[in-house]
Order: C-alpha cells, then sequence, then structure tokens
C-alpha cells in the first residue's frame, strides 16, 4: 500500500474513532435527558456533565484564546527545539496561564473564589480545626452523616489528607477561596510536566516532547480551574515522576523515597487515588526498578504509619464512606447508565486528541505505552467499581494526564491542538460548570 494511502486509511480511521466518541456523548446526553423527564434525580442538569447551559464570556476570555492560538501555533515547534530545561518552564508558564484563564472566563469571584468555599468544600469546615491531631484522632467519626457535627460533603468523602493541605494553607495566611483557588491551579497546572518528566525518564523523550503541548491543552483545565482533583492530580504525577526518575539513575535514593512519600500522601487525598498504584507499578515493571520501588515503599509506608499513629485508620474511612455514598445522590443515581455515561463524561475532559492518540497508542514505545495502559486501566476499574456515578471529569483527572502520551503520535498536531483548544473553550464559555 503506497505511503500516501496508508496515511489516509490512519487519518480516516482517527476521525472514525472521533466520531464514534461524539456518538457517545451524545447518546449520553439524550438518555440523560430522558432519564430526568421520567423523574429520575440523576443530579446532572446537562448530562453526562454537572453543568448547566449559560452562554457567557468573561474577563479569561482573550487571554485563553491567546494561549490557545500559541500553542497551537507555535507549541510543536518549540516543543522540538528548546532545550528541556526551558521547554518545561514554557509548558508550565503556559499551562498555568491556560488554567486560570479558563477559570476567569467565570470571573473572579464566581471562576475561583466560590469554587472551594461552599458550603460543601473543604474551606467549609477549615475553621473547625483548632488542633491538627485532635482533628486526625477523631476524623473517622464525624463522616456518617446520622451522627451529630459531621464533616461536610467532600471533607467527609475523602480521608483527612485532603483537609489536612487546606489548614495547612489557611495557616500560611492563604486561606479563603482566592488564595487557596489560586494555589490548587498553580499545583494542578505541573501535573502535564511531571508527566513529561516521567516519560523522558523511562527513556522516550521524543514522544514527551511532543506530547508536552497536548498536556498543556488537555480540556481537563477547565477542571483544574478550580478543583481540589486537579491539586490531586499533580500529586500523583509527580509522585510517579519522581519514581521513574529514580529507577533511571542509579543511587537516586533520596528521590526514590521522596517519590513514595508522596504516592503514599495520595492516599489520604482521596480513597480512588489507591488506583494511582497502577502508573506506579508500570514504572516498576518497565525499569524493574527493585531498589527504587522498594525505597518508594519506605517512603509511602511512613505517611501510612504516621496517620495511623495519628488515629486514623484508612480502612475504617473507607467504610464509612461506602456508607454515606450510597446513602448519597448516588442512590438515584442508576448505575447502568453511569457505568458508560461516565465515559461519555471524562471524553470532555480529555479531548478528540486523546481519542485518536489512543487509538494509535501500540505505536508507542514499550515503556511509555505501559504508562498509558495503566491509565486507562484506572478509569475502567474506577468505573466498574460504581463509586463513581457522575462528575468524573474531575474526579478522573489523576488518572486522564496519562493518557495524552499517545498524542505524541498524531500527524498534523496543530489541527489536533486547535480541536483540544474548541472543544475547552466551548465548554466554559456554554457552560457554568461547578468546578
Amino acid at each position: 500500500m503506497p505511503a500516501t494511502v496508508s496515511r489516509r486509511t490512519r487519518v480516516a480511521g482517527d476521525l472514525a474513532a472521533v466520531s464514534g466518541a461524539a456518538l457517545g456523548v451524545v447518546a449520553a446526553a439524550l438518555v440523560g435527558r430522558a432519564l430526568l423527564a421520567d423523574g429520575v434525580n440523576i443530579f446532572l442538569p446537562f448530562p453526562p456533565l454537572l453543568a448547566e447551559w449559560l452562554p457567557h464570556v468573561g474577563p479569561g476570555t482573550p487571554a485563553a484564546v491567546a494561549v490557545a492560538v500559541l500553542v497551537v501555533a507555535r507549541g510543536p515547534e518549540l516543543s522540538a527545539r528548546l532545550a528541556w530545561g526551558p521547554l518545561l518552564a514554557a509548558g508550565y508558564a503556559a499551562a498555568v496561564t491556560w488554567t486560570v484563564a479558563l477559570a476567569l472566563v467565570d470571573g473572579w469571584r464566581r471562576g475561583v473564589v466560590e469554587r472551594l468555599s461552599s458550603s460543601q468544600e473543604y474551606l467549609h469546615d477549615v475553621p473547625r480545626v483548632t488542633d491538627v491531631a485532635a482533628m486526625l484522632r477523631t476524623f473517622a467519626d464525624h463522616i456518617l452523616t446520622d451522627r451529630p457535627g459531621f464533616w461536610t460533603t467532600h471533607v467527609g468523602a475523602h480521608p483527612p489528607g485532603a483537609l489536612l493541605t487546606f489548614v495547612w494553607l489557611d495557616r500560611l495566611g492563604l486561606g479563603g477561596g482566592g488564595p487557596a483557588g489560586v494555589v490548587v491551579m498553580l499545583v494542578g497546572a505541573s501535573a502535564p510536566i511531571a508527566v513529561a518528566v516521567a516519560v523522558r525518564a523511562l527513556g522516550a523523550e521524543d514522544v514527551a516532547r511532543r506530547a508536552l503541548p497536548f498536556g498543556v491543552l488537555l480540556p481537563g483545565a477547565v477542571w483544574v480551574g478550580v478543583s481540589a482533583d486537579g491539586m490531586f492530580a499533580a500529586v500523583l504525577a509527580w509522585g510517579v515522576a519522581l519514581l521513574a526518575v529514580a529507577c533511571a539513575r542509579p543511587r537516586a535514593d533520596v528521590v526514590a523515597v521522596l517519590a513514595g512519600v508522596l504516592l503514599g500522601w495520595c492516599l489520604y487525598l482521596s480513597y480512588g487515588l489507591v488506583l494511582g498504584a497502577l502508573p506506579a507499578l508500570a514504572v516498576l515493571v518497565a525499569t524493574r526498578g527493585v531498589r527504587a520501588g522498594a525505597l518508594a515503599a519506605v517512603g509511602a509506608l511512613a505517611v501510612v504509619a504516621a496517620f495511623t499513629a495519628s488515629g486514623f485508620w484508612w480502612f475504617t474511612g473507607f467504610e464509612r464512606v461506602q456508607v454515606i455514598y450510597a446513602a448519597s445522590i448516588a442512590a438515584t443515581r442508576p448505575y447502568a447508565y453511569f457505568v458508560w455515561a461516565n465515559l461519555a463524561a471524562v471524553l470532555f475532559a480529555l479531548g478528540p486528541a486523546v481519542v485518536a492518540g489512543l487509538r494509535r497508542a501500540r505505536g508507542l514505545p514499550a515503556r511509555a505505552a505501559l504508562l498509558t495502559a495503566a491509565g486507562v486501566a484506572a478509569i475502567l476499574l474506577a468505573d466498574l467499581s460504581g463509586m463513581s456515578k457522575g462528575e468524573v471529569e474531575r474526579i478522573w483527572l489523576p488518572f486522564a494526564v496519562w493518557l495524552v502520551i499517545p498524542c505524541a503520535l498524531l500527524p498534523r498536531p496543530r489541527y489536533w491542538l486547535a480541536a483540544q483548544a474548541v472543544l475547552a473553550l466551548a465548554v466554559n464559555h456554554l457552560l457554568l460548570t461547578v468546578w
């Protein structure tokens, strides 16, 4: 088969995959609306997303459009020719600007300040924590909502590490929705940089370079600004990245332990991040990094030991969260719908380029392919568990960032980058998302 025909066939396959994904999204929207019309309260005003139809522009619109144009026009070229350090710095600057600009499409107060300061969010319970040791010791006692003094929704549904993070920020003078929202975005926007570091450490620098612009313009940035899950994504990504670096460098023992500490900390940010073990295991399998893996395990176990000694037993917390989850809005969200509509929802965070990239993932170097497979497996396991019925466009960000890697294989990357940017801009300007 001539090369030109072969290329056209592959591109046609990419477009067919994207079209199929789009049809899945439309189906999820139609079925979701039918459920609402039948009186089934799925708590999604704009299924499959937690959002409502509200076309609008805001102060972040010009900056968001400008960043999109610059990354589409210059991103692939700069990724190819810049030295590694400056490339990471430029990528991070672009990711931060993109994320903040998207948040400011909704305005400073509505788009940033109010995201983390509602009655259901972490900041609501920060003033309750006057004694950190006592909070940790009694945390599980306040998870069940049929008891006095129960935690607000997001605090009780997560291990205490998430609340503790915002307590520390408050102690540092970064309390309140504005400062906390900015910190969340600054941390969350570093996730694509961590993914690039991990891929390069696994010996695929060219893949890391070509995938980086797609990480920067990932439509999931809509929810990184501002949701704590965006920050969780970055913590996990850096834990995996440092583990990859430790496996690649002889005697990088301190880096390995630090990787383990970050990965262990993830367990106390969100119960679902136990699936974050999959990309970490992918790194260890790919590199056979026995020494680095053992030292990382020491770091992770140190975190577990610290929380356990403080009085919080992870399994008790998880058991009680399952109780409140079963009695929450999840009770009226049918598994038969969400088990496939979740995948439609996460497509809004992934974008068409990721769909096309995944179709080509067989062309990745083996180690990079393992990382991608780990991200896919984490999403599928989370989906089948039934513990994520809806709102996965933000909840699955820690796994979604790894699915950007195969975008490195896409021909004519500027077209695909433009598609990613258009989707993100459309979501942020046509819908009002909760996060």
